[in-house]
């Protein structure tokens, strides 16, 4: 029972924008043809705790060429979203990972025990796991989804209520654990409908390198093509008429939110495509927090490839038509759907309204003042956001009872957003939770100046056949770097100054991090190396410390490339 490739006039439809209903429009539901039968998945990815909805507007490109600025997202709208859709279809709704991890102070103060929640009440069936998932570890992970109020971080769970746990399957397919089993379930089959659909559930394999290695330690992240293409016989055994993969990894493009079409897709998702079993029709994708909907011909195969942004800003409403007679997926197309003007779920409102009124003695409170906004860098670069977070890490460290520390690093991905002061210059834990939201610990290491060195040159990736910044370190005051990508590996920094001196390969620096980067996180191998460790305390505690002291905005320039070193 293998289904046909999807025909080049469904590519030619959806890169215009067409759906089955219509072109720019919400697909309505509509009779099949005789025999035939229509089926619905529902798509999210990348939610991140956002119960709330977020306050930035966000641009959104739509399949008449026009732009749709407007707040989008929270949980109750995007609860509201989904029934909407679901109505007249036999629908599922699935996620593709990083529904937890990185989220505002209205769910992570909570251990995103509400998100959890919320998004089973929403009717959330089946989700991959993501990298974020793992930010508190594998045990914690395994809290949300069997509940429970096991304290496995240093906050405390069930602090407002019981935590049942998610209502909906976390899949795992390429995360073994040490017994070679699958931390979760690698697949799942739902009828929909008439259609059995079949679901493989993954994370992308670098996921190690991106949270704290501690927190997956005895779990490998295998080959995710492989993974994917090894379990097609399962699922067709166990009757799956469609076979849809759930992945948390992604692509680019550069409208970055996009009801429709893939114009200019880029990214590490396109070469896994290419090697999936052309069985898999659709692929629910994640991670890079873009927006996407069209077909492919990838692997052999069209395919119908998927991402609905992040922070709930959209639902990819995806339709099959089926052939049950000839057991054959004639057609399937998608369109990302904003969430926006809903009237809002009456019970997930007043659970988000609950969760909000407890953590608003925590959010509002003044932890200092700052002249004006530090942002941060779109993609990741060096911005004084992230310059504030090394100045306060390093103040924090410096004393010799502290560590000792004589500079600080911050991967700029950590840096989660800006931070804004009030009017008045004030700035409140929330606002620097925002910033920080993984609660890691500080660690101040001893480094020679040849691992510092190398630490540095781990910043660079090939990627495409080009070299690339991977994860930039910004680094604290009194240290700077400069790089040339055109040079070998090994050899693209061209300086490193400490207080305007050389760095020198004999010599011993101590230098602080947050725990995540001291173990290896980033793929930074070297800080893994680093020899007498002392534990700082809370990220936060640093910057909320270094804020009370009313600290200059800080400039950038700590970070130079080839063309701006001279």
């Amino acid at each position: 029972m293998t289904s046909l490739p999807i025909s080049r006039r469904s590519l030619l439809a959806c890169s215009a924008g067409l759906l089955l209903a219509g072109c720019a429009t919400t697909p309505q539901p509509r009779t099949a043809p005789t025999g035939l039968v229509e089926v619905q998945i529902l798509g999210l990815n990348d939610f991140h705790g956002n119960l709330e909805t977020p306050a930035a507007p966000v641009d959104i490109a739509r399949g008449d060429g026009s732009k749709l600025t407007t707040r989008a997202g929270g949980a109750a709208a995007l609860a509201a979203t989904l029934q909407r859709l679901r109505a007249g279809h036999p629908s599922v709704t699935v996620a593709a990972g990083d529904l937890i991890g990185a989220s505002p102070l209205t769910s992570a103060y909570f251990l995103d025990e509400p998100s959890i929640r919320a998004l089973s009440m929403a009717g959330l069936e089946v989700a991959s796991v993501g990298n974020h998932e793992f930010d508190k570890g594998a045990a914690e992970l395994t809290r949300m989804q069997r509940g429970g109020c096991d304290k496995h971080t240093s906050r405390v769970p069930c602090r407002l209520e019981p935590f049942a746990g998610a209502g909906f399957t976390y899949l795992a397919a390429n995360v073994v654990t040490e017994r070679g089993t699958t931390l979760f379930p690698a697949t799942t089959v739902k009828q929909v409908g008439p259609v059995r659909v079949g679901f493989i559930g993954m994370t992308l394999k670098e996921t190690q390198t991106l949270v704290t290695p501690a927190g997956v330690a005895g779990l490998r992240f295998t080959d995710e093509a492989a993974t994917a293409n090894a379990l097609v016989p399962t699922l067709r055994a166990q009757g799956a008429d469609v076979i849809v993969l759930l992945f948390h990894q992604g692509g680019r493009v550069p409208d970055v939110y996009r009801e429709h079409g893939c114009n200019g897709l880029s990214g590490d998702l396109l070469p896994i495509l290419d090697k999936l079993d052309p069985s898999i029709s659709i692929v629910v994708s994640g991670h890079t927090h873009q927006a996407y909907a069209c077909q492919l011909q990838a692997g052999g195969a069209q395919r119908l490839v998927t991402s609905a942004g992040k922070n709930g800003y959209l639902v990819t409403d995806i339709r099959l038509t089926y052939d049950p007679s000839a057991k054959r997926l004639l057609k399937a197309t998608a369109e990302n759907v904003p969430v926006v003007g809903e009237a809002a779920d009456p019970a997930i409102t007043a659970l988000v309204n609950r969760y909000a009124a407890a953590a608003r003695p925590a959010a509002e409170r003044p932890v200092g003042k700052l002249a004006g906004p530090a942002l941060k860098d779109a993609e990741d670069g060096e911005s004084p956001a992230a310059a504030l977070i090394a100045d306060a890490q390093l103040a924090a460290t410096r004393p010799a009872g502290r560590g000792g520390a004589q500079l600080s690093f911050i991967n700029a991905s950590g840096v989660r957003t800006d931070l804004k002061p009030r009017a008045d210059g004030t700035i409140t834990y929330g606002d620097i939770f925002a910033l920080q939201p993984f609660g890691n610990n500080l660690v101040v290491k001893t480094l020679t100046g040849a691992q510092l060195k190398a630490l540095l040159e781990q910043q660079f990736k090939v990627e495409g056949g080009k070299i690339r910044v991977g994860s930039l370190l910004v680094p604290s005051a009194g240290f700077a770097f400069a790089y040339d990508l055109a040079r070998p590996d090994g050899q693209r920094i061209t300086a490193a100054t400490l207080n305007g001196r050389p760095i020198d390969p004999a010599a011993r620096y101590r230098v602080t991090v947050n725990n995540f980067l001291a173990s290896g996180g980033d793929g930074f191998s070297v800080l893994a190396q680093g020899t007498d460790a002392f534990d700082a305390g809370l990220d936060l505690d640093a910057l909320e410390a270094w804020l009370a002291t009313n600290p200059p905005l800080p400039k950038v320039g700590r970070v130079r490339t080839a063309a701006t070193a001279g």
